[in-house]
């Protein structure tokens, strides 16, 4: 195969977050940049949280990847600026998320319901209902928050907005 971005890209589809593995690191938005040179390939990543634990298995998995694609020297770099936002996952992403049983995040990066007291409009996962309320702030993972819905009564997780 032919080292070129695109096929990179492709690889990239392959490499799945290891908390939600219905994503991809593309669908999470993670991959800033893919940068071809005379040494290889330079990708770089920016962590969902700077303390993510999943980054460092991440990283791993995409030198994984593309050395068996393509045989060549793979570099990740990680940046933390600017930061990661939920405004980068995919729309494909999103509807994984749903599909998977956890609610994607709000349109909006930035949660201010915490200053107008309104509560939030998530999506219940498994009925679809919008009458549901929050739990608890901290839900399976650092990136989620647990929610219950008020018509069907499941528990689920809302990916947090940031």
């Amino acid at each position: 195969m032919t080292i070129d971005k695109a096929h990179i890209w492709e690889q990239l589809e392959n490499v799945k977050d290891p908390e939600i593995p219905v994503l991809s690191v593309v669908d999470l938005g993670v991959v800033r940049s893919v940068d071809l040179n005379d040494n290889g390939c330079k990708i770089t990543i920016t962590p969902t949280y700077s303390g993510c634990p999943a980054m460092k298995e991440i990283e791993f998995d995409i030198i994984k990847t593309l050395t068996e694609a393509f045989n060549t020297n793979i570099e990740v770099h990680t940046v933390l600026s600017p930061a990661w936002t939920t405004d980068w996952l995919t729309e494909s992403g999103r509807k994984k998320l749903l599909d998977y049983g956890i609610s994607p995040p709000a349109e909006e990066s930035r949660d201010k319901s915490q200053l107008f007291q309104e509560p939030r409009n998530v999506i219940c996962p498994v009925c679809k209902s919008y009458n549901t309320k929050m739990i608890s702030q901290f839900g399976s993972t650092a990136c989620k928050s647990l929610f219950q819905c008020n018509d069907c009564k499941e528990t689920f997780d809302y990916f947090k907005c940031h």
